[in-house]
C-alpha cells in the first residue's frame, strides 16, 4: 500500500491564511477567506482520503491475520485427528472432543 502526501496542500493553506494578514480592502480580505476556506477543505478531503486508505490497510491486514489463524487451527486439527487415530496419549479428537488416555 503505497501512501501519497500531498505537500502542497500545507503551502497552499499557509499561503491562503498569510494572504488574509497582508489584505488591504474588504474585497481583498474576503477573497482571502475564500482562498483560506478552500483551502481548508482541501486538507479536509486529502486527510479523509489518507483516513480511508489506512482503514483499508488496516482491514487487508486484518484478513490475513485471521485467514492464518484459521489456517493454524486447520492444520491443529489435522494433527491432533490424526494422533487421536494413532492412539497417541494425550491426543484430542477434534470431531469428539474426547482425549485419548
Amino acid at each position: 500500500m503505497t501512501i501519497r502526501t500531498k505537500p502542497w496542500l500545507a503551502v497552499a493553506a499557509a499561503a491562503a491564511l498569510s494572504l488574509g494578514g497582508v489584505a488591504c480592502t474588504d474585497a481583498e480580505q474576503a477573497q482571502a477567506e475564500r482562498d483560506a476556506a478552500e483551502a481548508g477543505e482541501t486538507l479536509e478531503q486529502g486527510a479523509a482520503e489518507l483516513g480511508e486508505r489506512i482503514e483499508s490497510g488496516a482491514m487487508e491486514a486484518a484478513r490475513g491475520v485471521e485467514n492464518m489463524a484459521g489456517d493454524a487451527a486447520s492444520s491443529l486439527e489435522e494433527n491432533q485427528r490424526e494422533a487421536a487415530a494413532e492412539g497417541r496419549e494425550g491426543a484430542v479428537n477434534p470431531d469428539t472432543g474426547e482425549r485419548v488416555e
